[in-house]
């Protein structure tokens, strides 16, 4: 059975969530984030950070992320990462 909107967008945040806490956490002042949490602000990813979470997103979920998406207000918090790949992959978002 195919899953709903909602469900794929919690999968979708699932996933983002597991990456950005394993890879960017360990190495940040920041134990745990709240959906809504700047990244930048929070110090959990910087610059570089940012390359490597646009190549997990286009392997992980088969998008293709443009230059001109590379904004904040796609890009820096959970909740913004997961209703721009939702709108990328055609769901609610």
């Amino acid at each position: 059975m195919a899953k709903g909107p909602k469900e794929q967008q919690n999968n979708v945040k699932g996933k983002l969530r597991k990456f950005i806490s394993e890879r960017f956490l360990p190495f940040s002042q920041t134990a745990s984030f709240e959906d809504s949490d700047s990244f930048m602000d929070k110090g959990i990813i910087d610059s570089t950070g940012v390359l490597e979470l646009l190549e997990f997103i286009e392997e992980k979920f088969r998008i293709k992320v443009e230059d001109e998406d590379v904004i904040p207000d796609n890009l820096d918090s959970l909740e913004k990462l997961t209703h721009y790949i939702g709108r990328k992959l055609g769901h609610a978002g």
